[in-house]
């Protein structure tokens, strides 16, 4: 313990397409989705997170709305580097007389380039990190679910999330063979809104089809419980006048088809690629899933019954990437998978 160790404090950071969660003391203190609101003219931001994705889509002229990350990697950096800066800012640490020096752990998609992994690094340093540590996400997720990955025992993770799905086999603190494919939430919404012009008529944003596939959303056509009609709302390609259709989950299930199929595939190829050591496991262990894409209703059934294999969404699913990175904070010098 140094004389100014209260000066240093420890984040952990699930870096998401989607959602950014951040870790401070064991608890979530931000969960914001991960956009900014910039003024075109001067550059300045103007909101970030939750009040920035208030502004998607509704947008006059002089306000544009950036997702910095695309495909689980920064795509702008200038723009990563403020979100960053502000969610931090959202934490709340008091600094008296010296800004406080930030060790983070942060979550990146296992099929990152190092200039992708150089990235993040640059961009948690600007934001105010003295020390950055990176940990992969099925990793992350695997620990968050309460998997012991330094085992000998091989296990298999799909964590969906809203740029890649990411499915790999853990074993001895390492992953033996890792897919990440870029069909995610982000897809799924896209699959929604192309479904709508098509079938209906009827042009819905981004916003809306997120709304869609969460009331509606299926994997599978015959699920138990199935949810309510679920009123739409949007732009009459033929009269250009707004109107209200309602859509079934029977529906969604369809229009999502083709992007779950192609994660089956991924899940697939990535079996046959496991050592049969590991396979055998993986036959007693099942399959773990993670991630918002896993709250897709019928999903795990779905995969079920196509790799005949037991399938297990996780507790929180949304949060276990972010809880596994949290843990591998505590562990910063012992986990030997974590980046430096």
């Amino acid at each position: 313990m140094g004389l100014f160790s209260f000066l240093n404090k420890e984040i952990a950071i699930d870096l998401g397409t989607a959602n950014t969660v951040i870790l401070y003391n064991d608890k979530v203190v931000v969960d914001e989705p991960s956009i900014v609101a910039v003024e075109r003219n001067t550059g300045r931001i103007i909101a970030v997170g939750k009040k920035a994705m208030m502004m998607h889509g509704k947008t006059h002229e002089n306000i544009k709305t950036i997702r910095p990350l695309r495909d689980g990697v920064i795509a702008d950096f200038q723009a990563a580097e403020h979100m960053l800066r502000e969610m931090i800012k959202m934490i709340g640490i008091k600094s008296h007389l010296f800004p406080p020096a930030l060790k983070m752990v942060i979550c990146i998609p296992s099929g990152i380039t190092e200039v992708e992994e150089r990235a993040v690094k640059d961009s948690a340093e600007q934001a105010g990190a003295k020390e950055v540590r990176l940990i992969h996400e099925p990793m992350a997720a695997a620990i968050g679910i309460g998997i012991d990955v330094l085992e000998p025992n091989g296990n298999m993770i799909i964590d969906i999330g809203g740029g890649t799905s990411e499915i790999a086999v853990i074993a001895l603190g390492g992953i033996v063979n890792n897919t990440s494919i870029r069909i995610a939430g982000h897809d799924f919404n896209s699959d929604i809104m192309e479904y709508m012009r098509k079938q209906h008529n009827i042009i819905i944003g981004e916003r809306t089809a997120e709304r869609i596939k969460m009331e509606v959303g299926a994997a599978i056509t015959q699920i138990e419980n199935p949810p309510d009609e679920f009123p739409v709302h949007g732009r009459d390609m033929l009269t250009g006048i707004p109107k209200e259709i309602k859509v079934n989950h029977v529906e969604i299930a369809q229009s999502l088809d083709k992007s779950i199929s192609k994660i089956e595939t991924a899940v697939m190829n990535a079996l046959e690629l496991t050592p049969p050591e590991l396979s055998a496991d993986i036959f007693r262990t099942g399959i773990y899933l993670a991630g918002g894409g896993s709250l897709l209703r019928g999903l795990d059934i779905r995969l079920q019954q196509k790799t005949k294999l037991p399938v297990r969404v996780a507790e929180d699913p949304l949060r276990a990437v972010a809880r596994g990175t949290g843990i591998a904070l505590k562990n910063f010098n012992k986990f030997p998978f974590l980046i430096k």
